[in-house]
């Protein structure tokens, strides 16, 4: 139950924007936020690409970006299409047939900058071919690679020049009566990304596409992403986001969906309160949650977890989540089940009993949710 009414300052109110789609993945308005990543394997390697795509997909991504850097990628992308369920979005730069033959394989969206694929015909080409295709556009501004005329008026990167940039591109779109189009400005530096959002935020209606570009590696690509995009999502802009990790995609998906779940705003799987662990502890904490995060991949329902290591946190986190393990000393701890004190348990137990009781609570809020869908199809 959401308790959103009661604690207003849980709230985020999210920025009105027009909806468009990627595939079958709704993109703004009310749709949920969604989640995305992009491919590192060479998109002529078929069979490569394909199980990265998938991993990512299990892993939670709704939409998944593939470079089309030159015809044989282009060909490639029309069975990598044809293999995987999820969303695929094209990225083309510079060649405007790249983008003409990834809209015609079925790709769902091009990543385009309208503006560096050539000249006004050139561009009115691609458009046909994504209208023709029921594929739409993401118009992607990046601070590394903004157009010569607006470094020589702003000297340098900056917010200004990346929204400018932007919103010359959107009109190149309307002034072709194409309106399917997303817009992202991303920097790899996190004052300048966040500033360019907000004002573009402002200046259009598009859904946005929220990205901390080039963020680095795991570790700091992650907190650099989580300042950058969690401080933009309470502010209540962004429709759909990618970390950009210097890692598997796998991982871009999993930091992705933790941003969305830190704020209330998605949920997907198990989320695990855990405390950092001290002298007080019962078990070892650290070793339970690393067992415990790999042996609960498989359940996508959202649901919570509490692993606290004592008695003087645990109850009262425990009182908060679907399922908890509270350390007490002696061997042994207090799990709780729906916020309630349950029974007693071995420390040696403890893993195999969890989640044993995590499986049992994702499976009777599955029931629940069939249940209600079915009474509200009678009603």
């Amino acid at each position: 139950m959401s308790l959103n009414h009661i604690r207003p300052w849980r709230n985020i109110y999210r920025r009105k924007s027009r909806q468009i789609h990627v595939g079958r993945v709704a993109v703004g308005g009310d749709a949920p936020i969604s989640v995305q990543t992009m491919t590192n394997t060479l998109t002529t390697d078929v069979a490569a690409t394909v199980a990265q795509i998938n991993a990512a997909a299990e892993a939670g991504a709704d939409i998944v970006r593939v470079s089309v850097p030159d015809q044989e990628s282009s060909r490639a992308l029309r069975q990598i299409v044809r293999e995987v369920d999820v969303p695929i979005v094209a990225d083309i730069h510079f060649h405007y047939k790249r983008g003409i033959e990834a809209a015609e394989a079925g790709a769902a969206c091009l990543r385009i900058n309208p503006g560096n694929i050539g000249d006004a015909a050139r561009v009115r080409e691609v458009i046909k071919a994504a209208r023709d295709n029921n594929c739409s556009i993401r118009i992607g501004v990046n601070a590394g690679s903004l157009e010569k005329h607006l470094l020589d008026k702003y000297g340098e990167p900056c917010p200004d020049a990346m929204v400018e940039s932007g919103m010359d591109h959107i009109r190149i779109l309307q002034d072709n009566d194409f309106h399917e189009f997303k817009i992202s400005v991303k920097a790899s530096d996190v004052f300048m990304a966040a500033a360019a959002y907000q004002q573009l935020a402002e200046a259009t209606d598009a859904p946005i596409h929220l990205g901390i570009t080039e963020a680095g590696g795991f570790v700091s690509g992650t907190i650099k992403s989580a300042i950058g995009l969690g401080n933009l999502l309470w502010m209540g802009i962004g429709d759909t986001i990618r970390v950009s990790l210097s890692a598997d995609p796998v991982q871009e998906v999993k930091v992705g969906f933790e941003i969305l779940k830190s704020l209330g705003l998605r949920h997907r799987g198990v989320n695990i309160i855990s405390c950092p662990s001290c002298a007080r502890q019962g078990f070892d904490v650290i070793k339970t949650v690393e067992i415990l995060e790999k042996r609960l991949e498989h359940i996508k329902t959202p649901m919570s977890l509490s692993i606290i290591g004592c008695v003087v946190n645990g109850p009262g986190e425990a009182l908060m989540t679907d399922v908890g393990f509270t350390g007490g000393g002696a061997g042994s701890g207090m799990v709780y089940l729906a916020g309630k004190q349950s029974h007693k348990l071995g420390n040696d137990q403890m893993i195999d009993h969890i989640v044993e009781q995590v499986e049992k609570r994702a499976e009777a809020i599955e029931t629940e949710k069939k249940a209600e869908a079915t009474t509200e199809a009678a009603e």
